[in-house]
């Protein structure tokens, strides 16, 4: 079985921000402080402190639970004791940055407060017994204190803004996905529309063409070259929508939309000017599509001898409204996609629709002529 094997270099130097340098250092450093003393137990005690609190230090990051708490402090009860017993001082940073990475506020709050008691408790220990090894590196040891009370704070402030800048990249990703997510379903949306319409009329015309076939088939065979061009039509505005999504204009729509209807025998009747002056392209777009989707409902359900359109554009906004004579909603048992998909599409540039259903059918359509509040936008402009 494999043993695994611990990354010192990752788990020393890299995880706690000191450089190896700086490591030697401050490992070398505490055994001039110990060896200055004559008395060989008190070496032997420095040496042990000095074992026990790098084995602490190591343990620190390699422990889970509670565990790491305990070497945590058991890393500032042997700076203090440092200090005490042999006036260094400079142990503390150790467990200041350890702090600083703590996760939870309640434990980095109790943490700091046990290190800055012990660091300062053991500094004015040494002052008022006049220790004459920190009077003479008073400078370092403010220092290490400002070290102490700083390093911490700024750690744990840094931490805590990089996770928030991970769960922000994480939302970035979650949010890039369902943009995606939404544009697929748009397109999918559109080329129902596209091809729906263009369907619609290849059947109408291809049933035309089958009843006239023995009748009149000269008038069947112009039918039938409808139907080829409807088809070449159809497949060239695929084309152009999966290509360039180019933008729609409501006067070639309208002028398709009046072929369909022809084309299913129903009278169509257009009331207001279909040239728009105020509407972005954007709603323009929208309100073409949705006008696809409600022609060919009422061709296909309405059983309707007339359908008309009216346009209303003002600098505030656009009204649509599409009327037939047909059955109703409630006749025609349709409630379906095709009404969410036209609500879904109308609510995308902050606009509503409204929908009623008797002795035929009236489908209101509203769009603001700018998505967002700005000045009213020239025709050409983009939102």
């Amino acid at each position: 079985m494999k043993t695994r094997m611990i990354d010192w270099k990752r788990l020393l130097f890299r995880n706690t921000g000191i450089s190896l340098y700086v490591w030697v250092v401050f490992f070398i450093l505490p055994f001039y402080f110990i060896f200055r003393s004559t008395m060989p137990h008190h070496i032997e005690i420095g040496l042990s402190m000095i074992a026990g609190f790098f084995i602490s230090y190591a343990l620190s990051f390699l422990s889970g639970g509670w565990l790491v708490y305990f070497w945590t402090v058991m890393q500032i009860a042997i700076s203090a004791a440092m200090g005490v017993v042999f006036s260094y001082m400079y142990l503390f940073p150790f467990p200041a940055h350890f702090i600083g990475r703590m996760r939870s506020r309640g434990t980095f709050i109790a943490l700091y407060t046990i290190l800055l008691v012990a660091a300062y408790a053991t500094v004015n220990y040494k002052f008022v017994t006049r220790d004459s090894v920190i009077l003479s590196q008073l400078p370092f040891v403010f220092i290490c204190l400002f070290a102490v009370t700083l390093l911490p704070v700024n750690i744990y402030n840094k931490t805590k803004e990089e996770k928030l800048q991970g769960q922000l990249e994480d939302a970035n990703k979650r949010i890039a996905e369902l943009v995606k997510l939404e544009e697929r379903q748009r397109i999918a949306r559109d080329l129902h529309d596209t091809l729906g319409q263009q369907l619609s009329l290849i059947g109408l015309k291809s049933d035309l063409a089958r009843r006239l076939i023995r009748t009149n088939p000269e008038k069947a065979l112009a039918e039938i070259n409808e139907v080829h061009k409807t088809a070449r039509v159809a497949l060239q505005e695929v084309r152009e929508l999966v290509t360039e999504m180019r933008g729609m204009k409501l006067e070639d729509e309208l002028a398709r939309i009046e072929q369909m209807l022809r084309a299913a025998q129903m009278e169509f009747r257009l009331e207001g000017d279909s040239k728009l002056r105020y509407t972005s392209q954007l709603a323009e777009n929208v309100i073409c599509m949705c006008l696809k989707e409600a022609v060919t409902n009422v061709v296909k359900h309405s059983r309707a001898k007339t359908c008309t359109i009216q346009i209303d554009e003002e600098r505030t906004g656009l009204t649509v409204r599409i009327r037939d004579d047909g059955i109703g909603l409630s006749g025609s048992g349709k409630r379906g996609n095709g009404l969410r998909g036209m609500k879904e599409r109308i609510g995308f540039v902050n606009g509503s629709m409204s929908v009623v259903s008797g002795q035929g059918t009236t489908i209101t359509l509203n769009v603001p002529t700018v998505v967002k509040p700005a000045e009213p936008l020239e025709r050409g402009d983009t939102v």
